[in-house]
């Protein structure tokens, strides 16, 4: 089975493999980011830069229909700290599973508890996602790892937040506290 790798509208990665030719006995397919992707990739998870992405993935069958694909990601992810706005480097190093099953498979419904109550193990594996048509794209299951292992609050080494006004009750912009004015309320009686 050889994955077809072409554009995709919805994620700026992309690694477009079709079902039909997805066999039970796994293939490994080695992705490398352009550096074109790798500019989109930035501009979509609104970072600095991307300046790597590399990705091992094996292909297989998943039961009767559904398609498994898992593995690892390394990327080099550059972003602006939150306390200096200097860039801060990151390296992301993620492994990932997604089983892909067609729409209106039974093992895509959501299982539901005697009291029709939704059943969600955190620590279990995520449910299946449903795929239209005869391809998946796993670009996009491997940017989304990436995308969930950013940290959104980036900071450079030994740097903290500086107090607050917020934390300092004196100066020209202090404001009384809520509870200031409950405070000899029960000597009122």
């Amino acid at each position: 089975m050889k994955p077809t790798h072409q554009g995709s509208e919805k994620s700026p990665l992309s690694y477009r493999v079709r079902v039909g030719h997805v066999s039970v006995n796994p293939i490994t397919v080695q992705i490398e980011a352009a550096p074109a992707e790798l500019e989109r990739l930035a501009e979509t998870w609104k970072v600095l830069a991307v300046r790597s992405l590399t990705s091992e993935i094996q292909i297989t069958r998943w039961k009767k229909d559904g398609v498994r694909i898992k593995g690892h990601v390394k990327a080099e992810v550059e972003q602006a700290c939150v306390v200096t706005l200097e860039p801060v480097a990151s390296k992301i190093d993620e492994t990932f599973e997604q089983i892909f099953v067609p729409e209106g498979s039974k093992l895509a419904r959501v299982m539901l508890s005697d009291t029709a109550e939704m059943v969600l193990d955190p620590e279990g594996p995520d449910a299946p996602e449903v795929f239209v048509g005869d391809t998946i794209d796993a670009g996009e299951v491997i940017a989304e790892a990436v995308a969930l292992a950013i940290d959104p609050y980036p900071r450079k080494k030994d740097i903290e937040f500086e107090g607050h006004i917020e934390d300092d009750a004196s100066g020209p912009d202090a404001r009384p506290s809520p509870f200031a004015a409950l405070k000899d309320w029960k000597k009122q009686d």
